[in-house]
């Protein structure tokens, strides 16, 4: 572990500003006792510290049994007389990440980090350490070290708080993974040939954060996850997104099948109504979609915005004349479970929540504004008792089955309220995601959608509150397969909401192409649905008809990728394959993608396991030869933007 208080000295190694690893508070520390806890479901190792301030530090390392991957974080306690004030407090540190050298390893490390933007989600960047200026000096006196991280309540915003190191000689891989919804960081540090991997809450110079415990109190870190693996990335990548299986273990039941959404927000773009529900319900009813999800909007005032408004959270008496009621009934009656939209942390500037200034947080005294919205306070017992009603009362009186929980805009730096305003921030999203708990302890059977602008939340900690979620904006674009792809990385594929969204001027292979992205995770569907002729919906029956087959492997697989590197998302080229098989390897789904230059031979993808498969089903928009031998699956697609999703069966 790694800390700093203030009134300890801070690092050398001209490093002051730049990290605070190694500062006086660790050089004081004084190993006191290790000791373990064992309980039915876990094992844990407990290191402890003393410090001169009368602190106790403890490190809490959980195996959790059945899984590759272990739990970090970091415990301090207050027992002096006096408050302590920490300015950085790490959840994890590892060190020595070059066991297989006499030395440095000289270009054999590579740091991956995965960054994140908007409807840009999951691009893979790696990078040697020598690239990234992390090569030691001729004496150990010199400290390199690279921190990056997150500032706000959008945790994946620029990166995921994910990173690998690989030493690529050894054939040996190093994960981790932050579980925080706030700022957090990840420091790759250097003093001399050993390589150091660090991280947890962004400390006071990249995150604003200090905090204070008084005499007699405790405080715990976020949880970071923990693996090591001979293999590359993607086997370590594997290992930590299983790990986040454990707390849907005991979810909803109707989730068990992974069954299908549709949303209607590209039907009527923002503005749902009784009778284009009605309809949208009526069309879809018996075509095996479960969930019905109304999006924003439905809460607009007369000439407003449904981007401004939010935060009343009255039922339009315009687009509802007979209330919200009847078409919910007409909804279920048509065999499907309602869902609504909420954005509950803000206020639109249209708002009449906007102006109650005295439940909204601030920053230097002032609300904070960003665009149109303002946020709710939620450390303030009256918003709770607000938002109880707005939102747990209304899902209760209409009976929904469904929560989409938007978020689309991010607090900076932090708020008033705390001693620093990184400590704000964290105490506000503590406190945010406990109304995420009370929600679904007052309504246990419920599913909640996790969205922030698509994926800017995609972090375990709100992975594990939430059934699924919106894995991104890019809802037609070509880029889709690419970055549900690239979240097989980072989450689990039964939680990754993909979207196909469904035009009345779509080719039929335009639409397997959109439609077989939907298989690399859960599928959603939205777009022109009324206006699809049968030849259309002939190829989304067989869409959802494959899904359905393939859901076993999506729910609980291994993932392997193959393809070039694509550059450009926005203009891709060349092709993708993602290999999903179950555990056992009995059956293995593929979906193949095609961009602009794509190879036009056949492309071969070898099979991850020796024995004899036979194709058992196969889906695309025209009959392509699809060959499976001993070692590979092969098959051609001579356009660009192609693709086809095929059922492997192990027969011996």
């Amino acid at each position: 572990m790694q800390l700093k208080l203030i009134g300890d000295s801070y690092p050398g190694g001209f490093s002051h500003g730049y990290t605070m690893r190694n500062s006086g508070s660790v050089e004081a520390l004084i190993f006191d006792e290790q000791y373990k806890i064992e309980q039915d479901d876990s094992l844990t190792v407990v290191s402890v510290w003393r410090h001169p301030s009368s602190c106790r530090v403890e490190h809490h390392l959980t195996w959790n049994p059945g899984y590759q991957a272990l739990e970090s974080s970091t415990v301090i306690r207050n027992e002096g007389v006096s408050p302590i004030t920490l300015e950085m407090l790490s959840s994890f540190s590892m060190t020595g990440l070059t066991p297989f050298s006499e030395g440095d390893a000289p270009e054999s490390l590579i740091l991956h980090r995965i960054l994140s933007s908007w409807s840009a989600e999951g691009r893979l960047a790696s990078s040697k350490i020598e690239d990234l200026h992390l090569e030691p000096a001729w004496a150990p006196y010199g400290v390199r070290c690279l921190r990056f991280g997150q500032v706000g309540s959008m945790p994946v915003r620029g990166y995921f708080p994910t990173a690998f190191v690989e030493d690529h000689r050894a054939g040996v891989s190093w994960g981790i993974q932050i579980a925080h919804p706030a700022s957090w960081q990840i420091e790759v540090y250097r003093k001399d040939a050993a390589l150091s991997l660090s991280g947890g809450l962004a400390d006071r110079e990249f995150g604003h954060w200090t905090k204070r415990i008084e005499p007699g109190e405790t405080f715990q870190t976020p949880f970071a996850y923990l693996t090591t693996v001979t293999g590359g990335i993607d086997c370590a990548a594997g290992r930590l997104t299983e790990i986040q299986n454990r707390p849907h273990l005991h979810g909803p039941a109707v989730e068990e099948d992974l069954p299908i959404i549709f949303n209607e927000y590209c039907t009527t773009w923002g503005s749902p109504s009784a009778s284009n529900l009605n309809a949208i319900a009526e069309r879809i009813n018996g075509k095996g979609i479960s969930y019905l999800v109304i999006d924003c909007g439905w809460y607009k005032k007369e000439g407003t915005n449904w981007g401004n408004i939010m935060g009343d959270w009255e039922v339009s008496t315009s687009d509802f004349p007979e209330g919200l009621d009847k078409t919910i009934d007409h909804i279920r009656e048509c065999g499907l479970i309602p869902g609504i939209w909420f954005e509950m942390e803000v206020c639109g500037s249209e708002s009449a929540a906007f102006q109650m200034v005295d439940h909204l947080l601030k920053r230097d005294g002032l609300p904070i504004t960003s665009g149109n919205r303002r946020f709710w306070d939620f450390r303030n017992p009256s918003v709770i008792s607000y938002l109880k009603e707005k939102v747990i009362s209304f899902l209760k009186y209409y009976g929904f089955g469904y929560l989409k929980v938007d978020y689309n805009d991010n607090l900076g730096i932090g708020c008033d309220g705390a001693e620093s305003l990184g400590e704000g921030l964290r105490q506000q999203m503590e406190a945010v995601q406990g109304f995420f708990r009370l929600i679904k302890q007052e309504i246990p059977d419920i599913v909640i959608e996790n969205c922030a602008s698509g994926g800017h939340r995609l972090e375990p900690s709100m992975l594990a509150l939430t059934s699924m979620s919106s894995f991104s904006d890019a809802h037609e674009c070509r880029e889709i397969p690419i970055i549900a792809a690239n979240l097989h990385r980072v989450m689990l594929p039964r939680q990754s909401q993909i979207w196909a969204v469904l035009r009345k001027d779509d080719s039929l292979q335009h639409m397997v192409y959109s439609l077989a992205s939907t298989m690399l995770g859960r599928m959603c569907l939205s777009g022109d649905i009324h206006e699809l002729n049968e030849e259309q919906w002939g190829i989304v029956d067989k869409a959802m008809a494959f899904y359905k087959l393939a859901a076993p492997i999506i729910k609980d697989g291994t993932t392997y990728r193959y393809g070039n590197t694509v550059h450009s998302y926005r203009h891709p080229k060349g092709w993708q394959g993602i290999m999903r098989t179950t555990k056992d390897r009995s059956q293995i789904l593929v979906i193949l993608h095609t961009f602009e230059d794509n190879v036009r031979e056949s492309i071969e993808l070898p099979l991850p396991t020796s024995g004899q498969y036979e194709i058992t089903h196969v889906f695309s928009d025209q009959s392509i030869p699809v060959k499976v031998r001993a070692d590979h699956v092969s098959c051609r697609l001579e356009k660009p933007y192609s693709a086809v999703c095929i059922l492997l069966q192990k027969s011996l």
